[in-house]
C-alpha cells in the first residue's frame, strides 16, 4: 500500500494513533532512566546527555524498523530450559532487565546510605561520568528499542506508520525530558519513587524473557497509582509546611 492510500484509509488512522499512544508509553521505561542517569551528572551536561540519550533512542528505532526482517527472526527459538524456548528476544529482555535492577538498586543504595560512595554510579570525573553516561542510556536504548519495534511490528504491517509513530514517540520523549528531570531532581521522594519503578520494570522485563508475561497495563496501572500517592503526599507536606510557616509569622 502507498503513502496515498495509507493517508486516505480510515483504519490506517486508527493504527497511528493507536501505535503512537503505544510507544510513548513504553518510553515512559526509558525516559524515566535517562532522567535519573543524567541527574547525576554535573548541571551543564544534563541537557545535552538526555538530548544525545534520546537522540540516540530515534536512531537506533529508525535503524532496527530497517531490519524489521531479522528484529521479526529474534522471536525464533534459540533453545529450551525448564520448558520455555528462549530466544534472542528474551535473552536481551532478561539481560536488560537484570541491569535495570542491578541499576536501580545500587541507586537506592547510594540514596539511602549518600556518605557511601566508595562505588560511584558513572565514574569519578565529569567527563568519564559523560561517557558512562551516554553508555548505559545506549545500552538501554537497545532493550526499549527493542520490545517497542516488536510491539510496532505486532500491531501493524505497514513501515511507514511504524515510522512516523515511532518519531512521534520520540519527539513526546525530548519535549518530557527536561521537565520530568527537573522534578525528579526537586523532589526526593519521587526519586525514590522512580528507582522503585525501575526496579518493577526490571523484574517485569526478566519475567517476560523466562516466559511469564505480565500486561503492561497492570504494572502502568501500578505505576500512575503510586504516583497518584506520592502527588497528593507533597500537596499534604506543601499545605502543613504553609501552614508552619502562617503560624511562625503571626507569633
Amino acid at each position: 500500500m502507498d503513502i496515498a492510500a495509507l493517508v486516505a484509509d480510515p483504519a490506517a488512522w486508527v493504527a497511528l494513533v493507536t501505535l503512537v499512544i503505544m510507544e510513548v508509553v513504553l518510553g515512559i521505561d526509558n525516559l524515566i532512566f535517562i532522567s535519573i542517569l543524567t541527574n547525576k551528572l554535573p548541571a551543564e551536561h544534563r541537557d545535552r546527555a538526555r538530548k544525545i540519550g534520546i537522540g540516540l533512542a530515534l536512531i537506533m528505532r529508525l535503524a532496527l524498523l530497517g531490519t524489521i526482517a531479522w528484529i521479526v527472526q529474534l522471536t525464533n527459538p534459540l533453545f529450551e530450559l525448564f520448558g520455555h524456548a528462549f530466544s534472542w528476544k528474551d535473552i536481551i529482555l532478561i539481560a536488560g532487565g537484570l541491569f535495570l535492577v542491578w541499576k536501580a538498586t545500587k541507586e537506592i543504595h547510594h540514596n539511602v546510605d549518600p556518605e557511601d560512595h566508595k562505588e560511584d554510579m558513572v565514574g569519578g570525573t565529569a567527563s568519564v561520568s559523560f561517557a558512562a553516561a551516554i553508555g548505559q542510556i545506549l545500552l538501554l536504548d537497545l532493550v526499549f528499542s527493542i520490545d517497542s519495534i516488536i510491539t510496532a511490528v505486532g500491531m501493524t504491517e505497514h513501515l511507514p506508520i511504524m515510522i512516523v509513530a515511532v518519531v512521534a514517540a520520540v519527539t513526546v520523549m525530548l519535549v518530557a525530558a527536561a521537565p520530568l528531570a527537573n522534578f525528579i531532581e526537586k523532589n526526593p521522594t519521587i526519586v525514590m519513587l522512580a528507582l522503585g519503578f525501575l526496579l518493577m520494570i526490571g523484574t517485569t522485563l526478566i519475567a517476560d524473557g523466562m516466559g511469564f508475561h505480565v500486561p503492561k497495563g497492570y504494572v502502568y496501572s501500578a505505576m500512575a497509582f503510586s504516583a497518584l500517592v506520592e502527588i497528593l503526599n507533597m500537596v499534604a507536606r506543601n499545605a502543613r509546611r504553609k501552614k508552619k510557616a502562617g503560624q511562625q509569622t503571626l507569633h
